[in-house]
């Protein structure tokens, strides 16, 4: 599976983007599907996720209520909606993909995901 990222760009605090994380080679229905991000001079972080196959996701503290994850199975597509942006939100964010369904307590870590893709940058203005 390979991952390419895109729907990075400028915009203002308050703002939104919708990233689009595009996968050549269909992913499986057991596959876990997530979003990273990582800022200038910090570590990667854990955004989103959710399965290849649908059902409940699972998301940051930090941008619950504000981001969304999905998917158009269709596509081969992954999206992360981001609403109410600030500053802070900042950062390279990549698409990541796992080959297996990983528990909750295993979302979060980078090292549980196999495929990534090339990341797209946000910057949030204030």
């Amino acid at each position: 599976v390979q991952l390419q990222a895109s729907g990075g760009g400028v915009v203002q605090a308050g703002g939104s983007l919708r990233l689009s994380c595009a996968a050549s080679g269909r992913p499986s229905s057991s596959f876990t599907m997530g979003w990273f991000r990582q800022a200038p001079g910090k570590e990667r972080e854990f955004v989103a996720a959710t399965r290849w196959s649908g059902g409940s996701a699972a998301y940051a503290d930090s941008v619950k209520g504000r981001f969304s994850i999905s998917r158009d199975n269709a596509k081969n597509t992954m999206y992360l909606q981001m609403n109410s942006l600030k500053p802070e939100d900042t950062a390279g964010y990549y698409c990541a993909a796992a080959p297996r369904g990983l528990i909750l307590i295993m979302l979060s870590r980078s090292s549980e995901y196999d495929y990534w893709g090339q990341g797209t940058l946000v910057t949030v203005s204030s």
